[in-house]
């Protein structure tokens, strides 16, 4: 092993991270625009094709013909999936509210 091969991991995995960052949060940032738009399908589809396109790319790039570097990129991205959705994540309607019991100091 290389001694820069452990930098060059951290780097697959942080580029991973900021690749599924940017396709999940266009992919939200794309549903809260198309709802609202004449041309659904239109911004869904224009985004789609460029969301891919920078990923593929960036996967690609990052991997560098090596699978290691491709498989914690790809961790990465999954990462940045459950990241996206617990920030974009709708608010509680109703709070869960405690028992009165546990609510009153003992």
């Amino acid at each position: 092993m290389a001694m820069n091969e452990p930098w060059n991991l951290a780097f697959a995995l942080a580029a991973g991270a900021v690749l599924g960052a940017m396709f999940y949060g266009a992919l939200w940032w794309t549903v809260r625009r198309a709802v609202s738009s004449k041309r659904v399908a239109l911004w869904f589809i224009g985004s789609l094709l460029l969301r891919m396109g920078l990923a593929l790319a960036g996967l690609y790039f990052v991997a560098a013909g090596h699978w290691q570097r491709l498989l914690l990129c790809l961790f990465g991205f999954v990462l940045a999936r459950i990241v996206v959705i617990w920030l974009t994540r709708p608010p509680e309607e109703n709070p869960p509210t405690r028992p009165l019991e546990e609510s009153r100091a003992p």
